[in-house]
């Protein structure tokens, strides 16, 4: 069954950090105070693959750089470790900060949410998940306890040549 990754209530029926990230992003309502820029939790707790320090990342549409950073710097700059870098790479914010025991991402790019790379890659690898089954899933978790990030991750059990990151956003339907 395909979840509704636009609607974060997913996890309150997942596992124990699924159900803690739940908690933290509503406890600190993270999600309503970005609502403006039609935010997604993507990354690998909604798909159950993370390992002990993944972080939640939270993707933003953002068309105007400077008003997001001082957004952004207004309402969670006083966390903890909060920091902001700018990618020239790919016109985005970053924005990283700690609540609780979460290390938390934003990253805001000019282009809806559903169609940035992230969102994408998630509902792939999400496919791959379900598709491939329970053995397929530990070996994606094993590689990144390994140091592996989570697209070469599957690119490599999928036998993939060439830049994973561009390989797997072949395999939408």
């Amino acid at each position: 069954m395909m979840i509704n990754f636009l609607d974060i209530s997913y996890l309150q029926s997942g596992n124990e950090k699924q159900v803690r990230a739940y908690q933290v992003l509503m406890d600190n309502k993270i999600l309503e105070k970005l609502a403006f820029y039609h935010p997604i939790l993507v990354g690998t707790i909604p798909i159950n693959i993370d390992i002990e320090n993944s972080d939640l990342d939270i993707i933003c549409e953002v068309y105007d750089n400077d008003e997001f950073i001082d957004q952004l710097m207004a309402i969670f700059g006083t966390e903890k470790d909060f920091s902001i870098t700018r990618s020239t790479r790919f016109n985005a914010i970053k924005a990283t900060f700690k609540i609780e025991d979460f290390e938390i991402e934003i990253f805001g790019q000019n282009t809806p949410t559903i169609q940035q790379n992230a969102y994408r890659h998630m509902l792939i690898e999400y496919q791959l998940l379900l598709e491939k089954g329970k053995a397929f899933r530990q070996e994606i978790i094993s590689l990144k306890k390994q140091g592996y990030k989570t697209e070469p991750a599957f690119a490599k059990l999928l036998g993939f040549e060439g830049n994973p990151y561009e390989e797997l956003l072949k395999l939408e339907s």
